[in-house]
C-alpha cells in the first residue's frame, strides 16, 4: 500500500485526485486544502508520495517543496505550465498540467512505483557482503554475485547468466544493476556485457574468455582501457 498526500486549495482537484487513487487500487491517500496542515502531515507521516499544487492564494507549492523530508516523492499538480522547469529543478517525478486524464496520472504513478522500487533495492543492499537483490518478474530476488557468470543486455532487458542455475531476467537496466554489484569486482567490457574480473581465464584487446563459458565475450573499443586497468589492478 502506497500512502499518499494530497494538497490542493481546490476541493474540486482533490476529488478528482482521490477518484483516481481509487481507481488504480493500493493507494492510501490524505488530502488537505489548507497547505500547512497538508505539510505539518508530511512531515509527520512522511508518506511515499506528495502530490502538491503549486499557486494556492499565498502559499506557493514551490516553496514548499523545498523543505519536502527526504524519501518522499513529489508530483505538482498545476494548471500554471510555467512552473516546470523549476518543479523539475526540484526532483519532482512528474508534473501534470490541469486538467489531466486519467491514463496520463497512470503514467505519472508508474514512474512513481519504478523509482520506489529501486530505492528500496538500494536500501536493502546492507551487510550482506555477497548478496544483491534484484527485480524479476515483479518479485525481489536475491543473488549471490559470487554465481554470476556474465550480464547481457538484450533489447529492454538484462539477462543474468548463473553458475547453477536458469538465467534471470530483471526488469533493470544494465547501468542499474552494475552500480548493486560491489564496486572492482566486475567490469563492464561492452554496451551489453559486464563480466566478473575473477571469471577472466584470457583476453585480447577485443575479446574475453570466462571460466565455465564456452563463447568468448567482445570487449568494445571505448572499454577495453578500463578493463585492462581494472584487470592490472587485480594481478598486482
Amino acid at each position: 500500500m502506497m500512502k499518499c498526500i494530497a494538497i490542493d486549495d481546490e476541493p474540486v482537484a482533490l476529488r478528482i485526485l482521490s477518484e483516481y487513487c481509487c481507481r488504480i487500487g493500493d493507494l492510501e491517500i490524505h488530502t488537505y486544502t489548507n497547505p500547512e496542515k497538508g505539510m505539518e502531515q508530511v512531515r509527520k507521516i512522511k508518506p511515499d508520495l506528495l502530490f502538491l499544487d503549486i499557486e494556492m492564494g499565498e502559499m506557493n507549492g514551490i516553496d514548499l517543496a523545498r523543505s519536502l523530508p527526504d524519501g518522499v516523492f513529489l508530483i505538482f499538480t498545476t494548471a500554471y505550465a510555467q512552473y516546470a522547469v523549476e518543479g523539475f529543478e526540484l526532483n519532482a517525478v512528474d508534473y501534470l498540467q490541469k486538467p489531466f486524464t486519467f491514463s496520463r496520472f497512470e503514467k505519472a504513478l508508474q514512474k512513481v512505483s519504478q523509482l520506489k522500487s529501486l530505492y528500496e533495492l538500494e536500501r536493502s543492499q546492507t551487510s550482506r557482503k555477497d548478496e544483491i537483490d534484484l527485480m524479476v518478474e515483479y518479485k525481489h530476488v536475491t543473488v549471490n554475485w559470487n554465481d554470476i557468470l556474465y550480464l547481457e543486455a538484450m533489447d529492454n532487458y538484462v539477462r543474468i547468466y548463473l553458475y547453477s542455475a536458469k538465467p534471470l531476467l530483471p526488469q533493470m537496466s544494465l547501468k542499474t544493476i552494475l552500480s548493486l554489484l560491489p564496486a572492482g569486482k566486475f567490469v563492464r567490457v561492452h554496451k551489453s556485457y559486464v563480466i566478473p574480473l575473477s571469471r577472466i581465464a584470457r583476453y585480447t584487446r577485443s575479446q574475453v574468455w570466462l571460466k565455465q563459458v564456452e563463447q568468448p565475450i567482445p570487449i568494445g573499443r571505448t572499454y577495453v582501457d578500463h578493463f585492462l586497468q581494472l584487470h592490472k589492478k587485480k594481478e598486482v
